[in-house]
């Protein structure tokens, strides 16, 4: 999660996948909480390569939250990737999904023991 790129009186908080991630399969309250009350002081955005690799590091296996998914499709912004970075979008590799797995969960165990 990266924020403070402020716009008028908003600020813009931009979603990487690993957050995503976290949000979809793991526990993530501060997210959880812009997402569920849809903040007037915070958008929030994430690329289309963010959102591609966030889903695409989910297993059978993970408890998927397909309301959560749905809420924050309505509530996020998807910017373009490519035109963004002007570079084409990147297959997600396994060694992506390890690293991306391995940030949500951890990140889910360290805020449970806090």
């Amino acid at each position: 999660m990266k924020i403070n790129v402020k716009i008028g009186s908003k600020q813009k908080m931009y979603l990487k996948a690993n957050a995503i991630l976290r949000y979809l399969i793991g526990e993530d309250d501060k997210l959880d909480t812009l997402i569920m009350c849809k903040s007037s002081e915070i958008d929030l955005v994430t690329s289309d390569q963010s959102l591609y690799e966030a889903l695409g590091s989910i297993t059978p296996k993970d408890n998927l939250a397909f309301n959560k998914l749905v809420k924050m499709l309505e509530v996020i912004d998807v910017v373009s990737y490519k035109t963004g970075t002007r570079q084409d979008r990147k297959v997600l590799k396994n060694e992506r999904v390890d690293e991306l797995r391995k940030f949500a969960f951890a990140k889910s165990k360290e805020e449970k023991r806090q």
